[in-house]
């Protein structure tokens, strides 16, 4: 009899740790459920949708897209729809009064979760409290998208049909497509004359000696900049030596200077620019010697006439010949033209 007694109490204490075991395992899968840890691990938010867009109890909840809790429940108030859902409480600072809640998806068309944006400003949402949310697109609203999308396509092909627009003239054109055509045609003729080294870009591509002398002049006129800011060369001075700015400086003072006399009247020239009485004489000394130089022309007078009649010219020339040669035989014999008698009575 001791002996059974001793077989019972081994079988019971065996029954009693099965048992203990089985609550045990219980216990920590239903805790550590929906990756949200004990618990005491974990505290509860709200969001109100105006949809639920198909989200279920246990639904993932994302926090910057990693999973921190899991959805516990839904309820209608009024027209909308209460999400409740617990998270860990180690993402408390990342969910703030900042942060926002939407409705997403694993996938195109997996299972709907609640994403959280993180945000480090603000202060956290109290136990219960409820997270600002933005409503998400709705499956019918990317429907209406996509078949409208469908539907600018389709037109897109239509007006290509019809040959509307460029591309359409070019798929129906065929004068279009021609003068394409001929474009590509002539294109190529000058790649081929390039080749061929033709042309001035044709030589300097394939002629070593064109691309020589090019490099030369580059090279020259990189010495020539290079003398130019070094201030060497009358150029080089001009633009860097203090002393030629300062003596141009000078100049155009100098000038800057005659110019605010000329117009001031200052002196014969500014006098002759700025005088309306200087002017006028001069215009009227200008009128005067026109009308002289009319009237030479015209004949009138005695310069007129010596310029315009020939017969008068011709008597005094003769006049003067003749009056020659009387001083000649005057010179060669005095006594015949200058015989001088003194008489006294």
């Amino acid at each position: 009899m001791p002996r059974t007694r001793s077989l019972a109490f081994s079988e019971l204490k065996i029954g009693i740790l099965a048992v203990a075991a089985i609550i045990i395992a219980a216990f920590v899968i239903f805790t550590l459920g929906g990756q949200g840890g004990f618990f005491w691990q974990r505290y509860y938010l709200k969001a109100r949708f105006p949809n639920a867009a198909g989200l279920k109890s246990g639904a993932p909840v994302r926090v910057a897209g990693v999973e921190v809790g899991s959805v516990s429940n839904l309820e209608f108030v009024g027209a909308q729809v209460d999400v409740t859902f617990s998270v860990s409480k180690d993402s408390r600072s990342r969910i703030t009064d900042h942060s926002k809640a939407t409705l997403g998806t694993l996938g195109l068309l997996g299972q709907s979760t609640v994403d959280i944006t993180a945000s480090a400003a603000g202060r956290p949402v109290p136990e219960w409290g409820y997270i600002p949310t933005i409503p998400a697109p709705a499956f019918a609203d990317l429907t209406a998208t996509a078949n409208q999308g469908l539907e600018q396509a389709g037109a897109l092909l239509q007006d290509l049909r019809t040959g509307r627009g460029t591309v359409g003239q070019l798929f129906t054109n065929d004068e279009l497509y021609k003068e394409l055509d001929r474009f590509l045609a002539a294109a190529q003729d000058v790649t081929v004359n390039l080749n061929r080294g033709r042309g001035t870009i044709g030589a300097l591509m394939t002629d070593r000696a064109a691309y020589d002398r090019l490099d030369a002049s580059l090279r020259n006129l990189q010495q020539i900049t290079a003398s130019i800011n070094a201030g060497e060369g009358t150029l080089g001075k001009f633009l860097h030596d203090e002393q030629m700015a300062g003596s141009f400086k000078s100049t155009a003072a100098n000038v800057d200077a005659l110019t605010g006399r000329l117009n001031r009247g200052e002196g014969s020239a500014g006098k002759f620019l700025t005088d309306a009485t200087l002017f006028n004489r001069i215009n009227s000394i200008s009128a005067r010697l026109d009308d002289l130089t009319t009237k030479l022309n015209a004949g009138e007078g005695t310069a007129g006439q010596l310029l315009k009649n020939r017969e008068m010219y011709d008597n005094l020339n003769s006049a003067v010949n003749e009056l020659k040669g009387l001083i000649a035989d005057i010179r060669k014999d005095p006594k015949k033209y200058l015989n001088v008698k003194v008489s006294i009575f």
